[in-house]
């Protein structure tokens, strides 16, 4: 042991972390689907002597999930799609454009990514408010397009920065024009790390809780983050019901993210190189 950790420190490391990891999921499964006497009697990390289904089924049923699953896609792959376009569209400018200052623009991003959501919550409610979106997806939508696509706009912006000035200005000379170089050069070149952006809007906009609960206020437009925390707060479930809230909640993000390892690790391994 004493020689692999010597050998081997980084690997060591990435064990030990997928282990800690690993080890809360595996625990919440197992209580999920733990019948309420067998969870009181023998404790949480006991293994169960069946599969008690009625906690997965009485939480579907109680917070009416199918519609808060919809919910949650819709909103989290249209922010994903639209924050990473917008993402495209300012580091194009950016990065390749060249615009006037570049440095004080990125400035500004950078500073929108580092206020706090809680700063949000009262202007993004009275606008909304005003706009009559209060209470709709796409209120939710457009707020964290926004938000999500700062980040994207100044990670891009450096990776756009790079571009090769030669393959642009052969396709100038070819007459390409501005929206012909995007969308036929930079965007198929850059789809590696679009996808990893891609990615990563997808699953933070799913984890949201604090500006949908406040946007969303109904049952019919609530996420899954968002009812996960009124459900708890309004009514008393068994611990074997909130192990299966809480499996039903992160399980689709992990599907999710299984889905597309490929799409990520091919992006990192881009940005690697590069």
């Amino acid at each position: 042991m004493t020689t692999a950790l010597r050998r081997y420190p980084v690997l060591v490391a990435l064990c030990l972390a997928a282990l800690f990891m690993i080890v809360p999921f595996l625990i919440v499964t197992v209580n999920a689907v733990k019948s309420p006497s067998e969870y009181s009697r023998h404790g949480p990390l006991s293994l169960p002597h069946g599969l008690y289904l009625d906690g997965l089924k009485d939480f579907w049923q109680r917070v009416d999930y199918t519609q808060k699953l919809i919910n949650s896609t819709v909103v989290s792959g249209s922010v994903a799609v639209l924050a990473t376009a917008l993402s495209v569209l300012n580091a194009y400018a950016i990065g390749i454009g060249r615009i006037r200052g570049r440095t004080w623009v990125l400035a500004f991003f950078v500073l929108a990514n580092m206020v706090p959501q809680e700063a949000l919550v009262y202007p993004l409610y009275y606008l909304s408010k005003q706009a009559g979106l209060y209470d709709t997806r796409l209120s939710v939508i457009i707020v964290f397009t926004v938000i999500q696509s700062a980040f994207g706009t100044y990670l891009l912006s450096s990776v756009l920065g790079q571009f090769p000035r030669e393959i642009i200005e052969a396709a100038r000379i070819d007459g390409a024009n501005k929206w012909q170089i995007l969308v036929r050069i930079v965007v198929p070149v850059s789809r590696p790390t679009l996808g990893v952006l891609l990615v990563f809007f997808f699953i933070w906009t799913w984890n949201e809780f604090l500006l949908p609960l406040v946007m969303l206020v109904s049952n019919d437009n609530q996420t899954v983050s968002v009812a996960l925390g009124v459900l708890q707060g309004q009514r008393l479930m068994d611990a074997t019901m909130t192990n299966a809230a809480a499996l039903l909640g992160v399980l689709p993000a992990i599907v999710f993210f299984l889905v597309f390892q490929r799409t990520l690790t091919r992006g990192i391994a881009v940005g690697a190189v590069k």
